[in-house]
């Protein structure tokens, strides 16, 4: 009997049908952290209910002027978010770089789930908009 070697599993936020079963289609294991891990820095406060205290400030941070205070402020919220409600993975490193001229901000977070050894890099581009 094979064993099911699966972890962990979320929802696909797009709410795409499976073409299968056509069921809402699943993320599983490193995809599925990886998500949770971006939908949790893109979050802001206040934003989910009954859980105003979950989330980060950086759409706030993101009309501060470029520079490495920027970088270093998105870089410490993001850590902060992570190491307090993502208990699955280890942080190893959030790597944060503005871009003057495109108006974006590049952002590398590096980091293992919890009883592995495989890192995993997740990339975002944070964007300024009105």
């Amino acid at each position: 009997m094979a064993r099911n070697t699966r972890i962990y599993s979320d929802f696909d936020l797009n709410f795409l049908a499976n073409p299968a079963t056509k069921d809402v289609g699943m993320k599983y294991d490193a995809n599925a952290i990886k998500a949770a891990v971006r939908n949790l820095v893109m979050t802001q406060n206040y934003e989910r209910p009954f859980h105003s205290e979950i989330g980060t400030q950086i759409y706030s941070l993101l009309f501060n002027p470029p520079g490495p205070m920027l970088d270093t402020l998105l870089g410490r919220a993001i850590k902060d978010v992570i190491n307090t409600y993502e208990p699955r993975v280890v942080l190893l490193e959030v790597l944060v770089n503005s871009e003057v001229d495109s108006n974006a901000i590049d952002v590398a977070i590096t980091f293992r789930i919890v009883n592995t050894s495989l890192p995993i890099t997740l990339e975002l581009i944070l964007k300024r908009t009105r």
